[in-house]
C-alpha cells in the first residue's frame, strides 16, 4: 500500500489540503487516515460554524493570511457544491469605557487585512443591528457568516475521492518510522509506505508529530468550550452574531451569541481546561493524558500566570448563574431560565516549553513530513487556504 502521499486527520483541515493536493497533482495517489469512523468528528464538528471575516488577526500573520484568503475560497466552494450558508454579519460590542482602545484596534486591524464596509457604531447604532444589546460602542462586521462545517468536511472528503483519493476511516496511527526514501505508517490495521506525511491530527497533532522528529516542542491543551442555547421563545433576542471586545493576552473570543445553521442561537463558549484530549462532558478523565498536561513546563507556567482567568472560566463552568451573568454583559434581558444545556467542542491550543499560548498558526516542516502543530480558530474557515499553502510545500518535497 504505496502512496504518494498520506494525510493524517480527517477534519476539515486534513481533508481541505488533501483536497487541493489533488487539485493540484492530477494523478496524485493520496490517502487521509482518519481513527474515527465519520469525517469532521471532532474540532470541525463540534465548533460554533462561524466563517471567519479575519478581523481579529495580526496583519501578515499567518492566521490573516489564510483566513481571508480561505474565507473567499470556502464561499466559492460551497457555492460550488450547493452548501447552505448565510453572510449575515456580526458586531463585536464594547460594554466599559477600558475596551475602547481594543476595539479601534481590532477596527484598525480588519482595515489592514482589507475588510471593506466595517462601520464603527455608537450605542444608539448598536441598537438599530440587535435591539436587545448593551454596549457603548461596536464594530459592524459584514462579511461574517455562518454554515454547517460537519457539512463542508463531508463535502471536502466527496470531492476528494472525486479525485481519486482514498479516506480510510477508523484507523489509529501506531507508529511512523522514517527512512531516506519512504515514510511507514503503521496503524491499527493496516501498514502504508509513501514519498511524504501531512499530520493534520489536531488534539492529537503534537502525538503524531512526536512521532516523526525529536525536535517537536510544542504540547496540545485541550480547552473545552461549553455552549448553552436560547430557548425557542427567547431567540427574538438575538437577530445575527454578538461577541465580546476579546482579552487581548488570552487566545478566546470570550462568550457571545450565534445564530446557528440549522436554527436556534446558541450561547458560548467558555474556556476551561479538560482533563483528557477528547474530553467533551465535565467527567470525562484521562488520568495518562491529564498527568501529559500537569507535567508540560509551559502549560504550569501559564497556570501561574492566567491563574485567576481559569479560575473563573470553571467557575462559569459549573455555575449556570455565573454564565449567565457573563452573557448579561452583552444582553442584560438573559434569565437563568432563558437558557437550555447545549453542546461542547475540544479546542487544541499548542502550548509552547516557556509557557506561550501560541496564537498563530505552526506548521513545522522535515524532508519527508509537514506538520501542522497549531491550527485553532479560525482554521475551518481558513482550511481551503491551509491546505493550498501545504500543498505547495509538499509539492518541492515530491519534486525532490
Amino acid at each position: 500500500m504505496h502512496y504518494d502521499v498520506i494525510i493524517v486527520g480527517g477534519g476539515a483541515v486534513g481533508l481541505a489540503t488533501a483536497l487541493q493536493m489533488a487539485k493540484q497533482n492530477p494523478g496524485l495517489k493520496a490517502v487521509v487516515i482518519e481513527k474515527e469512523n465519520a469525517v469532521g468528528n471532532h474540532q470541525t464538528g463540534n465548533n460554533s460554524n462561524v466563517i471567519h471575516s479575519g478581523i481579529y488577526y495580526k496583519p501578515g500573520s499567518l492566521k490573516a493570511k489564510n483566513c481571508i484568503h480561505g474565507y473567499n475560497l470556502l464561499l466559492e466552494f460551497c457555492k460550488e457544491q450547493q452548501i447552505p450558508f448565510d453572510i449575515c454579519g456580526k458586531i463585536i460590542v464594547a460594554t466599559e469605557e477600558r475596551e475602547i482602545p481594543l476595539l479601534n484596534t481590532i477596527f484598525e486591524r480588519g482595515q489592514q487585512n482589507g475588510l471593506t464596509g466595517l462601520k464603527m457604531l455608537n450605542a444608539a447604532e448598536l441598537k438599530q443591528h440587535e435591539p436587545h444589546v448593551a454596549g457603548i460602542a461596536g464594530i459592524h462586521v459584514p462579511q461574517t457568516g455562518i454554515v454547517d462545517y460537519k457539512i463542508v468536511a463531508e463535502k471536502f472528503a466527496a470531492v476528494f475521492k472525486k479525485h481519486g483519493g482514498e479516506v480510510n476511516l477508523g484507523e489509529k496511527v501506531t507508529d511512523i518510522k522514517l527512512s531516506d526514501d519512504a515514510v511507514t505508517v503503521t496503524t491499527s490495521k493496516n501498514k502504508y509506505t509513501a514519498n511524504l506525511l501531512v499530520n493534520c491530527a489536531g488534539l492529537y497533532s503534537d502525538k503524531i508529530a512526536k512521532l516523526t522528529s525529536q525536535k517537536i516542542d510544542v504540547q496540545i491543551i485541550p480547552f473545552r468550550g461549553e455552549y448553552y442555547k436560547l430557548k425557542k421563545e427567547k431567540e427574538y433576542l438575538v437577530k445575527t452574531l454578538i461577541y465580546p471586545v476579546p482579552d487581548p493576552s488570552f487566545p478566546f473570543l470570550g462568550v457571545h451569541f450565534t445564530t446557528m445553521p440549522g436554527g436556534g442561537v446558541e450561547c458560548g463558549p467558555n474556556a476551561v481546561l479538560a482533563f483528557r484530549r477528547e474530553g467533551y462532558k465535565k467527567s470525562d478523565f484521562s488520568l495518562s493524558e491529564f498527568s501529559e498536561t500537569m507535567a508540560w513546563p509551559g502549560f504550569r507556567k501559564i497556570v501561574s500566570k492566567y491563574w485567576r482567568t481559569g479560575m473563573g472560566e470553571m467557575y462559569r463552568s459549573l455555575s449556570k448563574a455565573a454564565f449567565t451573568k457573563a452573557l448579561q454583559k452583552l444582553l442584560p434581558e438573559i434569565r437563568e431560565e432563558d437558557l437550555a444545556p447545549g453542546g461542547a467542542g475540544v479546542r487544541a491550543q499548542a502550548c509552547s516549553r516557556d509557557g506561550a499560548l501560541l496564537d498563530d498558526f505552526l506548521i513545522l516542516e522535515d524532508k519527508r513530513v509537514i506538520n501542522v502543530c497549531n491550527a485553532p480558530s479560525p482554521a475551518a474557515t481558513s482550511s481551503l487556504s491551509i491546505g493550498e499553502t501545504i500543498a505547495g510545500l509538499a509539492a518541492g518535497k515530491l519534486k525532490g
